[in-house]
């Protein structure tokens, strides 16, 4: 198959000149493919299960992004790991590192207009500033695209190479669809990652969980009786997909975001059977309505937890119409217990979104979703303590905020621990917590995903103050002082390791 070529946006070095980075799925994956960093997979792979093996034990050796060319009963390539690794989207959103795009969504966000009109009128040239922004990446509609080049004349999702990712499945799975939905109230669109179990060959399950978007969507379609349009899309660039799984902030769209990210707006064509808008240079979509009666028993599912989630009742998604380009590829993932492409997804959307974190908590210093804790079970913060009760109130704060409201464990530390080092995190928490006074247990809102909790969807939380405590924190005693080597004594040091090559080599220096 023949990938459309590199935009010519890009320099050698994969910096964007202008800001443009890629316009489409293809282009991304020739682009990876010149770099030697996609492999196409020639010999023939099932997608019950073979292509989900393969591509486990690349992603575990930090591999290339996979093109299965010769997937049996398939018209179609599939393309897996496209997003594995930290190096391929930082690419795909058009920077050479994700802390490069963490610093562009900082700007972003500190341009976004103030809150109210005083603040406005207080600040109206930076109020204008954002507003010329976010009106500059707003959705470009057109009246045609190439994701609406061929029109199959019948539904039957069986031609699509649909994956069956663990043995114990229910079912074939779309994986990473952006499923697109609209607020009824609003006419507002919005584009979330949720994965469809297919029932038969027009019927797949609707698995938005009840604190997403799109459950809150259907949830007032169902209130007033009708049913609610969708559109599942296969295969968009990578900005787009990246949007779609991003917690994007409140009152910006997941496409102004999109566009923000991949340095243009993204073209939007009207949907051939519903009232939606889709992206025009997407590879496959699937049109079709969510009915407020029809429910259908989804799972179980391998998933990111590492555990099958439970069987349970979900809204179906039955298609009406697919349409797709004339030469698709099928973009799928797999999840599982890490490594896998969504833990590096989830680490990534980590560290782009810390800046916003910063901007409502001026306080926060660094935060860390460690991959072990599943992107969102566990979280570690450092902050700046100015008063007693302080890391309580950034527990309380991070909470309230959007996805963090499902942390279980929330460990705050002071501002000079490096909240990535766990080992000295695990000495900050047996030595300066004390279970007696320093947790903050409270119940909430956890994942839909979560195991540990008797009752779906709620459970308990608990947060750890592990910072130094003094006479207004309640601590009586004096807090001691934490050894630390003479200065004098260090560059002495310093220089007999200078001096000795056998001792430079042993410390990791270079040779004398």
């Amino acid at each position: 198959m023949n990938l459309a070529p590199p935009p010519r946006s890009l320099n050698e070095a994969g910096s964007p000149r202008g800001a443009v980075a890629f316009r489409t799925l293809g282009e991304f994956l020739a682009q990876l493919e010149s770099r030697g960093d996609l492999l196409r997979i020639r010999a023939p792979v099932s997608r019950d299960l073979e292509i989900t093996e393969v591509t486990q034990r690349v992603v575990r050796a930090d591999g290339p992004a996979l093109l299965f060319e010769n997937v049996p009963g398939a018209s179609m390539p599939v393309a897996t790991n496209v997003l594995g690794s930290a190096r391929r989207i930082a690419l795909a959103l058009g920077s050479s590192t994700v802390e490069e795009v963490s610093d562009r969504v900082e700007k972003l966000a500190r341009l976004r207009p103030p809150a109210g009109v005083v603040g406005a009128l207080r600040d109206i040239g930076g109020t204008l500033e954002a507003l010329s922004v976010l009106r500059s990446l707003a959705p470009k509609r057109v009246r045609s695209g190439a994701c609406q080049e061929v029109e199959e004349a019948d539904v039957d999702l069986d031609r699509l190479p649909i994956l069956k990712c663990w043995p114990q499945d229910g079912g074939r799975t779309v994986t990473f669809p952006v499923v697109i939905t609209k607020d009824p109230e609003t006419g507002e669109q919005h584009a979330g990652i949720y994965r469809l179990q297919q029932y038969g060959r027009d019927r797949l399950g609707f698995h938005a969980q009840t604190h997403r978007v799109g459950a809150s969507n259907y949830r007032k379609w169902a209130a007033r009786g009708e049913p609610m349009p969708v559109a599942a899309v296969i295969g968009a660039e990578p900005a787009t997909v990246f949007s779609g799984l991003a917690p994007v902030p409140e009152g910006i769209s997941n496409f102004v975001f999109a566009g923000f990210l991949r340095g243009e707006p993204v073209p939007l064509v009207p949907a051939r059977s519903v009232d939606l808008e889709v992206p025009a240079e997407a590879e496959i979509v699937l049109e079709g309505v969510v009915d407020p009666m029809e429910r259908a028993v989804e799972g179980p599912f391998g998933d990111h937890t590492g555990y099958y989630s439970a069987p349970e009742p979900f809204p179906v998604l039955r298609v009406t119409r697919i349409t797709r380009r004339e030469k698709p590829v099928y973009l799928g993932t797999v999840t599982g217990k890490p490594p896998t492409e969504d833990a590096v997804l989830g680490k990534a959307v980590e560290r782009i979104f810390r800046p916003v974190l910063r901007l409502l908590l001026p306080e926060l210093v660094d935060l860390n979703l460690p991959t072990e804790g599943l992107f969102i079970n566990v979280g570690i913060v450092s902050i700046r303590k100015a008063y007693p009760g302080h890391p309580r109130k950034v527990m309380h704060a991070l909470w309230g905020l959007g996805q963090m409201m499902f942390v279980r464990y929330l460990v705050v530390v002071d501002a000079d621990v490096d909240v990535g080092d766990l080992s000295e995190v695990l000495y900050r928490v047996g030595l300066q917590a004390d279970p007696a006074r320093d947790l903050e247990l409270v119940h909430g809102p956890v994942d839909q995903l979560s195991i540990s909790n008797p009752l779906p969807n709620f459970g308990g939380k608990i947060g750890i103050d592990a910072t130094r405590k003094g006479p207004g924190d309640g601590f009586p005693r004096p807090w001691p002082e934490e050894i630390r080597a003479d200065p004098q004594a260090a560059a002495a040091a310093e220089r007999v390791i200078a001096a000795e090559p056998v001792l430079a080599q042993l410390l990791g220096r270079p040779a004398p």
